[in-house]
């Protein structure tokens, strides 16, 4: 049995296992799927030559996330390709918000609320990565930045309440604004929604959302090559059923679920700790919708063309209401639908002059209804005439998305709710959030912080916490990536 076994082949669960092989350990990670990647596998869901992304799309994180910028994706041969306009989010009559990657045009095409928008973004964008290192810390130690601290929290505040309306004049810029900050499943005038929301957006205008040539696969692959090369192993098709049959390993790392640890550890578990684990709140979901299309999307909107993600739903009132309506239970009659067109940047993904175009709609959790139609009403609504594209349709209802990757409970993607206790302590209020109450076994899942997103940073930082208590290496796991040898701590 391998020192280092990691559970789950998921970004995180991936990222932990680079960093121990890097330390010098030997890894083993045990997949449930045929194919390793968690939320980043690729595939041809709808017809041949058409490659999907299962799930996660468009990628902020490759070029920002800490663990990405040491790993050092393209020099690991992905190749990521950044769409000139980062979202875009259409409104009735043609008119469309569009973040550009500079910031700059964003500003000129949203005329008079243009430099309320700079003024919001700015400060954030000049500073992107001490904003990245703030969001993506364990939320126990977070990095003393205290100028930065004090500009995403004012903002944090003033978007997250009654106030958030005040510094625009037009609907378009609210909307932009909305739109990304829905990303979390939640009212998008929650705090942790709004946070995620200028966390996107600030990224949306320094770098970019990239979209790896080929499909998302090319990230979890990349890891893998690595984990191969230093000498560790990606075993798929292997379901762990029992906590017994990983009993000899030093340390295991569980990329699962709450839901799936408890599966697993069961009794093992203190019952205090089984009772307090299994109260861990999953939230609102996906149905996920694939087509593949004849030809490009055909907007109304100027620039929405060039978006490599869109966020149809209308206005900002709009959003409101649609995941109002999915908190309370039921579906919206116009939902949030989050679109991604890897063809703006990426001629591989379908045959020549077809594309792949890529839905998920906010949905109830655990629903088992097929909304495709609703879906393609509201592209429709955007894009007239996307009916006619349609070459085929490949539908994932939320209560099928744990077919495909346990962690995504009822159809959560994000792998818990995320309200503002279970943002700040995932999944439980303890000092040390991956650690747990068997010797040797941590979480590392999105079920942990900082939270849902392919980042690697809840591997990183279990990691961290697993190489100083099991084995005495306290050589930080970023400067393992930069090759750094392993140091270990003195003992008397």
């Amino acid at each position: 049995m391998a020192e280092v076994v990691v559970v789950g082949s998921g970004p995180n669960g991936l990222a932990a296992a680079v960093i121990a092989a890097r330390a010098g350990l030997s890894v083993r990670v045990l997949e449930a799927q045929e194919q390793a990647g968690g939320g980043s596998r690729t595939a041809e869901l709808t017809l041949p030559g058409f490659h999907h992304d299962v799930c996660a799309g468009a990628h902020p994180m490759a070029l920002a996330s800490p663990f990405f910028r040491a790993f050092d994706l393209p020099a690991h041969g992905v190749e990521l390709l950044a769409p000139t306009i980062s979202y875009a989010h259409p409104l009735d009559g043609g008119s469309a918000g569009l973040a550009w990657r500079n910031l700059e045009s964003t500003v000129a095409d949203l005329g008079v609320d243009g430099p309320a928008w700079r003024a919001l973004f700015a400060p954030l964008v000049e500073h992107w990565p001490e904003v990245v290192e703030l969001a993506m810390s364990d939320l126990r130690h977070p990095p003393v930045r205290i100028p930065t601290a004090v500009r995403f929290g004012l903002r944090l505040l003033e978007q997250g309440s009654p106030l958030w309306n005040n510094r625009f004049r037009e609907p378009v810029a609210p909307a932009l604004l909305t739109g990304v900050a829905t990303h979390a499943i939640t009212q998008p005038r929650a705090l942790p929604a709004v946070g995620a929301g200028l966390l996107l957006g600030t990224l949306a205008h320094a770098g970019g959302w990239v979209i790896p040539r080929g499909g998302s696969q090319a990230i979890p692959d990349a890891l893998i090559a690595e984990i191969e090369r230093l000498g560790g192993e990606v075993i798929t098709g292997h379901r762990v059923d029992e906590f017994a049959e990983l009993a000899k390993a030093r340390t295991v790392l569980f990329d699962t679920s709450p839901a799936e640890f408890l599966r697993i550890a069961g009794d093992r578990l203190p019952a205090r700790y089984r009772t307090a684990l299994g109260r861990f709140r999953y939230g609102g979901a996906a149905c996920k919708v694939d087509f593949a299309l004849s030809g490009p999307v055909p907007w109304t909107a100027r620039g929405a063309e060039l978006a490599g993600t869109l966020h149809l739903v209308g206005t900002r009132e709009e959003a409101m209401h649609a995941e109002k309506q999915v908190a309370a239970g039921r579906f919206a009659d116009r939902p949030y639908v989050l679109a991604i067109q890897p063809g703006v940047v990426d001629t591989t993904r379908a045959p020549a002059g077809q594309h792949t175009f890529y839905t998920y709609a906010h949905v109830p959790n655990g629903s088992g209804r097929d909304i495709s139609d609703t879906v393609i009403a509201q592209v429709e609504r955007f894009a007239p005439g996307f009916r006619e594209l349609i070459l085929a349709t490949h539908v994932r209802p939320a209560a099928f998305m744990p077919d495909h990757n346990a962690n995504y409970v009822g159809g959560d993607i994000s792998a818990g709710a995320m309200t503002l206790r279970q943002t700040a302590f995932r999944p439980l209020a303890r000092w040390n959030p991956y650690a747990t109450p068997i010797p040797g076994a941590y979480l590392c899942s999105s079920s942990t912080p900082p939270g849902p997103g392919v980042h690697g940073m809840a591997g990183l930082h279990a990691a961290r916490h697993m190489l100083r208590t099991r084995f005495g290496i306290v050589t930080d796991p970023l400067d393992l990536l930069r090759g750094a040898a392993p140091a270990y701590r003195r003992t008397r």
